[in-house]
Formats: structure tokens, sequence, C-alpha cells
């Protein structure tokens, strides 16, 4: 099924080994191209492979910095951990960049480290540096629930708020300056769990699945539309959202890029995330090389200068 939305495509630096200057450089390009609609950053306080002594700037510290040298791009973190910040530290937080950015953030959000296989889960010794105790897997997303519930509360209501949950108790809550954008940014979701789903009908603005568009997506999809049916929401308000990963300087990294991102489209994928790693090159290659024919290949036209 060919997706009937306006295609959207964002660049995403994963600060794995990546210094600031090199980050800056490519926020600022992308910022002039006008194919590229939004960027984004990567939540692990660690390398999720390689030296642990690697740099990883912090996803949120550096959102707010690159918020203030951009002007278009809407932008976010691909995506939070819920298990990293509490939740009414990351309203405040989203608020914060959100006036920083005059209006561009989207809250991209997942459940974070679960109490799973190391194989399963490479960001486990990250959680294992910074004193973060993994939780199952039901607990996690039951948490992320309640998570965005705060959230929402902390960046819509006027008036201080108690809140009484198994895993959070307060007394007061506020959150000023609210976010610029009303009722408040978009919310992005990663994840594909039944359970994950059901938070998705219920919050997300955007979901954001870990994989290809293969059979596993078709059936995940069809979850959460019988979610939205639950629930009484339209499952086409609900933008879908997948990355690739671009390795530039491989010989075939031009034709695997654009193949993939077609199968996205044609899937019913109209958020489209590149993960390039550019290797010296300009992100202004990205645009040309891939991008500008995906979206003629798609009938599409460029967005205006």
């Amino acid at each position: 099924m060919m997706t009937e939305q306006p295609l959207s495509f964002g660049i995403k630096t994963s600060q794995m080994g990546i210094s600031y200057p090199e980050i800056q450089r490519i926020w600022r390009e992308a910022e002039q191209i006008p194919v590229f609609e939004h960027a984004w950053l990567w939540d692990h306080m660690v390398p999720l492979r390689g030296d642990v002594r690697a740099a990883a700037l912090e996803a949120w510290t550096l959102l707010a910095a690159l918020a203030a040298q951009t002007s278009r791009l809407r932008l976010g973190v691909l995506v939070t951990s819920n298990r990293l910040r509490s939740p009414t530290l990351l309203a405040k937080m989203a608020a914060t960049v959100d006036v920083i950015a005059g209006g561009r953030l989207i809250l991209g959000i997942g459940a974070g480290g679960s109490a799973v296989p190391l194989e399963q889960n490479p960001a486990v010794r990250e959680f294992a540096a910074y004193g973060v105790p993994l939780v199952p897997p039901g607990q996690a997303v039951r948490e992320l629930g309640q998570s965005l519930d705060i959230i929402k509360r902390m960046w819509t209501e006027d008036e201080p708020f108690d809140f009484a949950g198994p895993a959070i108790q307060l007394t007061g809550a506020v959150c000023e300056p609210k976010p610029v954008q009303r009722p408040h940014p978009p919310v992005m979701i990663g994840g594909q769990g039944e359970r994950l789903l059901r938070v998705v009908a219920e919050h997300a603005d955007i979901w954001t699945y870990p994989g290809p568009p293969d059979a596993t997506f078709r059936q995940r999809d069809q979850v959460l539309r019988e979610h939205c049916a639950a629930i009484g929401r339209d499952p086409a308000t609900i933008t879908r959202s997948m990355q690739i990963i671009v390795r530039c300087g491989e010989p075939d990294a031009v034709p695997a890029a654009r193949g993939q991102l077609l199968e996205r489209i044609e899937a019913g994928v109209s958020h489209l995330v590149i993960a390039a790693l550019l290797g010296g090159r300009p992100v202004q290659w990205l645009a040309d090389e891939i991008v500008c024919p995906v979206l003629a290949a798609a009938g599409q036209p460029l967005p205006a200068s």
C-alpha cells in the first residue's frame, strides 16, 4: 500500500564516536537543504558497541544547543529512553527545548531498556554504568504509558496537580513555561510489542517501527489498527516512520538506500529518517544522490526552496 501522506525526510546523527563540531556541521548543512524537514539524535550514555570510552554526547543537552543554532528543521531524539529520566524532568526539558526551538520539537520516546539478555539488548551496559535498574518488559511499557500521561498533563494543565501512580508519586507537579506548540509537541513512540502498540494508539502522533517493512511490520501495523479501533481512534492519524542506515562509503550505498526507502514508502511509511555515516561527504550529497531521486520515483514534488 503506497502511502497517501506527504513524504518527509530527516537526517539522524547518532552521537557514537562523533565530535560536536561534526554534528554542528551536519545539522547546519541540513538546515539549508529543503528536502530535509527534520533532524534527530540518539539517546545513549555510552556507545552501544566498541570502546565504552568513545565519545557519546548526551542527547537532550546537545538537542538544546542545536535547537538554538537552527530555525527551520523539526527536531528530536529518536528515541528518548523512558528509563533514563523521570517523566517530570523530561517534560520540563522538552518544554525548554521547544521554547528554544520556537515550537519545532517532536518528543520521541520509547520504553527503554528492560531485563532481557545482553545479546538482545546492547544498551544493558549503559544501565549498569549509570545505575539505572532494569525492569521486566511489561513494567517498562506500563511506566512509559504513565510517563506520557504525566508529560502531557504537565504540558497542558495550568494548575499544579498531584499524581499517585505505581512508579511515581507527585505533589504539586507544574511545568512553566509550557511548550510553544499547542496543545503540545507531537509525540513519536518507538517499538513494536503488543502492549506498547496500545500506548502508541493512545498517545502517539508518529509511530517509528524498529525494523524493515516486512511481514512482521504488516502484522504489527494491523495490531495497531485494532488498538485504535478499540479506543475509537482513526489509525490514519498516526504517521508511520522508519529509519535506514546509509554507510556512504560503501560501493552500493546509493542503490541500496534508494531501494530501502522506496520499499518503506510502498509499505505506507511516510516519515523517513536517514542515519548516515557520511565519511566526510556533504549533506547535499545525500539529498542529490538519494532523497531527490526517491521523491521523483515516488511521484512527489521536491519541497520549495
